[in-house]
């Protein structure tokens, strides 16, 4: 994993699930790791939710002052410059489409000095309304590309039903994965896959995964 890891995609393509395996896995690996809650858009399913994991793991975690509570106020009091040189590690979950994405175009000068130690991933869910084709996908990212005023280095395939997920599922994305990044002109970072089916899977590109987000009426 490169020094910072920013995290963009649809409103429900798994973003934050995304983030918080990435972070997981580093602090594993002994790295110090930050996670920036820099979604300023929804209240749901962010990774403020995991501060208890966090602490846990050693993983230092950035969220607005309003998250996990009633209020819905658009600001955030933390210096993502500051985070970014303090640690191995800066994990950037970012809200949902263009909307999310403005909270990170105030940061982009200061995350793009890093070069190619920031990475830009785009996460993809085939079986999220609005991005069932790379035509759809696609319009969506160039319009996070523009609010954010970064560009993606790579997709990340996170094709899943939830608790319905079977590995026919995850394997049959691949090829709508494969031709919505080579018409981006960017690399298939990897495709995600529930640890417990993972292991049944051929594909050398699969990164295993927790699945700590869920809804409500799965928990």
């Amino acid at each position: 994993m490169k020094k910072i890891t920013v995290i963009t995609g649809h409103y429900g393509s798994g973003k934050t699930n995304l983030a918080v395996n990435l972070a997981v896995k580093a602090a594993e690996e002994g790295k110090k790791v930050t996670v920036a809650d820099l979604d300023i858009v929804n209240p749901y399913f962010r990774t403020a939710d995991f501060k208890e994991l966090f602490d846990e793991k050693g993983i230092t975690l950035a969220a607005p002052d309003f998250a996990n509570s009633n209020l819905d106020i658009p600001s955030i009091q933390f210096d993502v410059e500051e985070l970014a040189a303090v640690s191995d590690c800066l994990i950037i979950d970012v809200g949902g489409d263009d909307a999310g994405a403005f909270a990170l175009g105030r940061y982009a000068e200061a995350l793009l000095s890093y070069g190619s130690e920031t990475e830009l991933y785009y996460v993809i869910n085939q079986r999220r309304y609005l991005t069932q084709t790379p035509d759809e996908v696609l319009g969506l990212m160039y319009e996070i590309e523009a609010a954010a005023r970064m560009k993606h280095t790579a997709i990340v395939n996170n094709t899943n039903l939830g608790s319905e997920t079977t590995l026919e599922i995850v394997e049959a994305s691949e090829e709508f994965a494969a031709e919505t990044a080579e018409r981006a002109g960017l690399p298939l970072a990897f495709t995600t896959c529930p640890e417990e089916l993972a292991e049944f899977s051929e594909n050398e590109n699969i990164f295993p995964i927790k699945v700590y987000v869920k809804p409500l009426w799965e928990k």
